[in-house]
C-alpha cells in the first residue's frame, strides 16, 4: 500500500524571516503615516504663513476694545471726562438810545381823507361800559405812521395806569364801517387847525398849527407835536414815546369828561389833565391819570 508523503516540517529558522517580514511592514506603514502627518502639519504652517502675510498687507483690524460697565459712581481711576468749561454768557444788548424828537421834513398839509385800522381790537379794561373807537391817519402820511401810531394807542390805553384803571369804561377799537362812539385821528398841522377850528379852538403858535384838540366823537393829534415833541419834554432829555403817551390819555380823557387841572406843587408829577404841551410848570412830566393805583389830579383849571 503506497501512503502519502508526509507533510514539511516546520524548522526553527522558517519563525523569525517571516516575523522580521510582519515588522518591515508595521515599520514602514507607520514611517507612511508619519510622513503624511509632517506633510499635512508643514501645509497647515505653510497655510497660517499665507494668511498672516496677506494680513499683515491688507492691515489687519485692530483687535475689539471690551465693552466696560461705568459705575453709577465714578471713581478716581475710572471717571468720565471732564466737560468743557461753559461759554460765556453774551453781554445784554445795550438799551436803545432815547429819542426825544424825529428828524426830517414834516408835511404841513394833508388831503383831508383818512386810511383806517383795519382790523379789531380786544376790548381793554375789566368793568364799566364798552367805548369804541377808530383810529386813522391822514392818507398822506398813513404809509409812515399808521401802524405805529395804532400800536401806541392800544399799548397806552390798555395799561392799568390809563383810563381802564378807573373801571368806569372798557375801550375796545373797531375797523372803519363799525358802529363807534369816537375816532383818533393823527393828521398833518394845518388839517389839525381846520378840523380844531370847527369848535372854535385855534391850534397856531407864532403862526404854526401847534396843539391837539378834541372834539365830540373826535381826538384829533397834531402831527407837529407827534414828531417833535415840546420843549420841555426835549430840554428834560424825556423820551419821544412819553410824550406821545401823554397826549393820547390827555385827549382821550376829554373824550371820557375831564377838564384840564393844574400842576399840583413845583417837583410833583403833573396831572395828566394839565396842559403840559404848553409847558410843565415846575412838575414833572407824567403821561399817566393813574400814579400807584390811584386817580392823580391837579387843581381844576378854568
Amino acid at each position: 500500500m503506497r501512503t502519502a508523503p508526509a507533510p514539511p516540517r516546520r524548522t526553527d529558522w522558517d519563525t523569525p524571516v517571516r516575523s522580521s517580514r510582519v515588522e518591515s511592514g508595521r515599520l514602514a506603514r507607520a514611517r507612511a503615516r508619519q510622513r503624511r502627518r509632517r506633510t499635512a502639519a508643514i501645509c497647515l504652517l505653510l497655510g497660517a504663513a499665507l494668511l498672516v502675510g496677506v494680513d499683515l498687507l491688507r492691515g489687519a483690524p485692530e483687535p475689539a476694545t471690551p465693552t466696560r460697565h461705568v459705575a453709577s459712581t465714578p471713581s478716581a481711576v475710572d471717571s468720565p471726562e471732564p466737560s468743557a468749561a461753559p461759554s460765556p454768557s453774551p453781554e445784554p444788548s445795550p438799551s436803545p438810545e432815547p429819542v426825544y424828537q424825529l428828524a426830517g421834513d414834516i408835511p404841513a398839509s394833508g388831503p383831508g381823507t383818512w386810511a383806517y385800522a383795519k382790523t379789531k381790537g380786544d376790548v381793554l379794561g375789566t368793568a364799566g361800559s364798552i367805548k369804541r373807537f377808530r383810529v386813522a391817519a391822514e392818507k398822506n402820511v398813513a404809509d409812515e405812521e399808521l401802524a405805529a401810531f395804532t400800536d401806541l394807542i392800544e399799548q397806552t390805553l390798555g395799561d392799568p395806569r390809563s383810563w381802564i384803571a378807573g373801571r368806569q369804561y372798557r375801550l375796545q377799537r373797531v375797523p372803519d364801517g363799525s358802529s363807534h362812539n369816537f375816532t383818533i385821528y393823527l393828521a398833518t398841522g394845518e388839517t389839525t387847525r381846520k378840523m380844531c377850528a370847527t369848535g372854535g379852538m385855534d391850534t397856531r403858535m407864532n403862526g404854526v398849527s401847534y396843539t391837539s384838540c378834541r372834539l365830540p366823537g373826535r381826538v384829533v393829534i397834531n402831527l407837529n407835536r407827534w414828531r417833535l415833541s415840546v420843549p420841555d419834554y426835549v430840554k428834560g432829555k424825556i423820551d419821544l414815546t412819553i410824550y406821545r403817551t401823554y397826549v393820547i390819555n390827555h385827549e382821550v380823557g376829554h373824550e371820557l369828561g375831564r377838564n384840564h387841572e393844574g400842576c399840583p406843587g413845583k417837583g410833583r408829577p403833573a396831572p395828566v389833565m394839565q396842559q403840559q404841551t404848553y409847558g410843565l410848570k415846575g412838575c414833572a412830566a407824567n403821561p399817566w391819570p393813574y400814579v400807584d393805583g390811584k386817580r392823580y389830579t391837579g387843581p381844576p383849571v378854568a
